[in-house]
């Protein structure tokens, strides 16, 4: 089986995840490091000051570094397991620690606001073209593109029987359209604002302020038409965004390259602000700008120009169904499910998860702590030393285990 085989990813993936442990637990595995060589310290003081080879052997007993060591990657393991279970890919423990403390969250819109699956639904011809021809040069031009605007081009050329031609060249442009070759003639499909308000269409500016997004085709450097397509929303976006805000997570903004007025429609009823217009760089110029104001950055998107605001986050969370495979490799998390409400778990699994972490690290240290004191003062043989030396470890099982019955 190879690399790009469904098997071969999630073995890269399940890499990666261990590749990418949390601080905490780094912070866990270097303590362990230096604990032999404090418990070395502790026995040989005890034997010094109380000449009690009993109690120095049961300082060594009831020393327990594996508690210290599995304090954290137990509970990160059973979260990861138990997400996984409810369709949520988590690339790593860190990633975890990161959303507990995540306080932004940045979305894009088609695909991911929305079902991804738009429809052409006006065609205004320019200059003297006709909608047929309108339509041939749009969809020839997006016959190898990957953006679901290019899906509903080709959708509604072939169901009125439109055959697409091949491209002599393409190319496409992040975040703005295609360019191609089709017949000796360069067709640009774009969806900037610039070059559509050069149309100062009336009929475009009706369709804007109904919510559709508008790509224009131009054939040689002239409007050949307009394309106008409509998305549906996800159903259950709205309740999940409400889950968010119940978490904490405030600062809720709309990352788009479509225009103002069809990311207002769509931000608007959310209650939630919104960027339009934006280029991919431009997407991860907000990242950055969230960051360096000292805020956690979430961002969720499911297309090939949400890849680089995607890494660039704190924790980038792709829409694994549908989305594109650029977004899944450069997110940190992927929903395997369709389904919004996937989000506001992950935020409760990420902040359960780093209390229970934390509750472990506590119980180890107080319980070490006492075990040493008695044994170095002689309450503790050593023979119940050894026995007391696997419980820690015992505690820290059950307590990790309640993460796989995440609610």
């Amino acid at each position: 089986m190879g690399g790009d085989s469904t098997f071969g990813r999630v073995i890269r993936l399940v890499e990666e995840a261990e590749a990418n442990r949390a601080e905490v637990q780094r912070v866990a595995d270097r303590f362990s490091a230096y604990y032999l060589p404090i418990i070395a310290v502790i026995a040989a003081l005890t034997y010094l000051f109380r000449r009690d080879p009993l109690a120095t052997a049961a300082v060594l007993v009831v020393a327990c570094s594996c508690s210290v060591a599995l304090a954290t990657p137990i509970a990160l393991l059973a979260s990861i397991g138990a997400g996984a279970k409810r369709g949520l890919l988590i690339k790593g423990g860190k990633h975890l620690e990161v959303l507990a403390r995540a306080d932004v969250l940045l979305v894009d819109k088609t695909g991911t606001l929305t079902l991804g699956r738009p429809l052409i639904t006006d065609i205004l011809p320019l200059n003297g073209a006709s909608k047929e021809e309108v339509l041939l040069l749009a969809a020839s031009a997006e016959r190898y593109s990957e953006h679901p605007l290019a899906g509903a081009v080709r959708a509604a050329a072939l169901e009125r029987g439109i055959v697409a031609r091949d491209p002599a060249e393409f190319e496409a442009l992040p975040g703005s359209g295609v360019r191609a070759r089709i017949d000796g003639q360069l067709v640009v499909v774009s969806s900037r604002r610039g070059v559509l308000q050069t149309v100062g269409s009336d009929e475009a500016a009706e369709l804007e302020a109904q919510g559709k997004t508008l790509s224009i085709v131009l054939r040689d450097g002239v409007p050949v038409g307009i394309l106008a397509a409509g998305d549906t929303p996800r159903a259950d976006v709205p309740a999940a965004i409400d889950e968010i805000r119940r978490l904490g997570i405030r600062e809720i903004e709309l990352l788009t390259g479509d225009n103002a007025r069809t990311a207002e429609a769509v931000a608007a009823p959310l209650g939630i602000r919104y960027r339009a217009g934006l280029l991919p760089e431009d997407k991860i110029a907000v990242v950055k700008e969230y960051q360096a104001a000292g805020r956690i950055v979430v961002m969720v998107g499911d297309g090939i120009n949400d890849a680089p605001a995607l890494a660039q986050a704190d924790v980038g969370i792709a829409m694994g169904v549908a989305g594109s495979d650029a977004a899944i490799e450069a997110a940190h998390v992927a929903l395997l499910r369709d389904d919004w409400m996937l989000v506001p778990q992950l935020l409760r699994i990420a902040r359960r998860t780093m209390r229970i972490v934390k509750t472990n690290l506590a119980f180890t240290a107080v319980y070490n702590l006492v075990g040493l004191s008695l044994a170095a003062f002689g309450l503790l043989p050593p023979i119940l030393a050894a026995g007391a030396q696997s419980l820690p470890d015992l505690g820290i099982l059950a307590n990790s285990s309640r993460l796989l019955r995440q609610r």
